[in-house]
Order: structure tokens, then sequence, then C-alpha cells
């Protein structure tokens, strides 16, 4: 039933805590931030340039301008859910390190769920991205630097389920799984630092020195991120409450099924 090394505590994550009986009330929160804050994003925070480019440029074939209409509106969700993912690839990063030196099988189960809830944002992340980019310049895609570095973050993540679907041996399926993860977090500041670090990207910095975000921007937008954490932690608290449940119920079968052969 585990490692005997563990015992119980390095099985099974603590659930039934407080942060469980939050989990709810940060779920409802969550959506009422968000849906308030892309409301405020449409009637509150006014039209802005999008991507700084030199009056016009050609990319991907297409003549493509710096003035943004309703597409804008986009990134009040794009980045919020990009930041989401960022944070669950460090929780999950975190916990496959201290699986790595513990060897807990708790730690193993609470990275795996951290990344499946990455990898949701991260496709939320995605399809908004490629939405901006389909309708601010002019293509569904282009190999611009912090579009390139994140699809190759989204490839790792995907990586990671298929590597655990591939390994039987739950012990070295922990252990690689717990690698890769780590060098899905080591991509994260290269994704978030890349349009500062290559000068030639097209792609917005938002977060720059000085600002530029007026305070009917600024407050949809912190709503809206402060809701997608939420969301992804209640997310996360909810999703690792049922894999515990159902692990103990498969481990107490397993028991009586025992039981029942040695009678």
């Amino acid at each position: 039933m585990g490692d005997k090394r563990t015992g119980n505590a390095g099985i099974y994550p603590a659930v039934g805590t407080w942060a469980d009986t939050l989990a709810p009330i940060l779920l409802l929160l969550a959506l009422l931030l968000t849906t308030i804050g892309f409301v405020l994003s449409f009637i509150w925070a006014p039209p802005v340039y999008g991507a700084s480019v030199n009056g016009v440029e050609v990319i991907g074939g297409q003549v493509v301008s710096n003035v943004l209409l309703i597409s804008q509106k986009i990134f009040y969700f794009h980045m919020p859910v990009a930041i989401t993912s960022f944070l669950a690839l460090v929780a999950a990063a975190f916990f496959a390190v201290r699986f790595l030196m513990t060897r807990e099988a708790r730690f193993d189960t609470m990275s795996r769920v951290c990344m499946e809830i990455a990898l949701v944002f991260v496709i939320m992340t995605m399809a908004t991205g490629v939405m901006w980019t389909r309708f601010e310049w002019g293509v569904w895609w282009t190999w611009e630097p912090r579009l390139t570095t994140y699809f190759i973050l989204m490839l790792i993540v995907i990586g990671y389920f298929i590597l655990r679907n591939a390994i039987d041996d739950p012990e070295r399926r922990a252990v690689y799984a717990a690698v890769l993860a780590i060098i899905a977090f080591v991509d994260t500041p290269i994704c978030f630092m890349i349009t500062r670090l290559v000068p030639s990207s097209i792609h917005p910095v938002v977060l720059r020195q000085g600002g530029g975000m007026g305070v009917s921007m600024i407050v949809p937008l912190l709503m809206i991120m402060f809701g997608m954490v939420m969301l992804g932690f209640a997310l996360y608290r909810l999703r690792l409450r049922s894999i515990v449940l159902e692990q103990k119920c498969d481990a107490l079968t397993e028991t009586l099924e025992d039981q029942r052969e040695s009678a």
C-alpha cells in the first residue's frame, strides 16, 4: 500500500483542511471577480494601441499596423491566465523537488495535480494568444520569440502527461515526471523575459518600466488576475481532494479483496 519508509503520511496529501473548506468559496469569488473585471474591460477601459511596431510591418505576408479595435480586450483574459499558468508550474516544480528529496508519494501527487492545472491554463493562454495574433497581426501564427518559447513550454507540459502514461513503474514514473516538471519551470522565466531579452520581439511588453496603464485598465486587469489565481488554487484543491479520495478507495478495495482471498 505504499512505501514503508514514508508511512501513510508519505502516501496521501492532507485533505479536509481549511484549504478544502475555502476552495468552493474561492471558486465562486473567482467567477465573480473575473466576470466583473471582464465586463469593466469593455465598458470602462479605453481602447489602446497594441503591439509596438514601427508604423507598419509585414508579418507572415500581411501588412500589420499597431491600431487595435475590440481584439485588444483579449489582453485582459490572456495575461491573467498566462500568469496563473506560470504560478502553477512554479508550484509543480516545488513539489517535484520535494519528491526528489523525500521520495514521498504525496509530493508526486501534488506536483501532478499542479501540472494538470497548468495544462488547463497553458491551453487557455495559447488559445487567446492565437486569437490576439489573428486579430491584431492578421495571421494565425508567427514564430515570434514569446509565442515560440511558450509553444515549447506547452509541448513540455503535454510531454509530461505522455511520459506519465508511458511508464508503468510508479517510482520511476514519479522520478522522471519530477525532472520534467522542473524543466518546465526552467522554461517559465525564459517565456516571461523573452520580450525584454530579444529587442526585435513584436510582442507587447505590458509590465514595462514606467507603467503605461491607467486606473481604468489596471483595475479590471487586477480583478481578473486575482480571480484567475483563485480559480487555479480552487481547482487544485478540488482536484487534489478528488484524487486522494479515489486513491484511498482503491487502497481500501484492495485491502478488502486481500482479506477476502485470505479468508
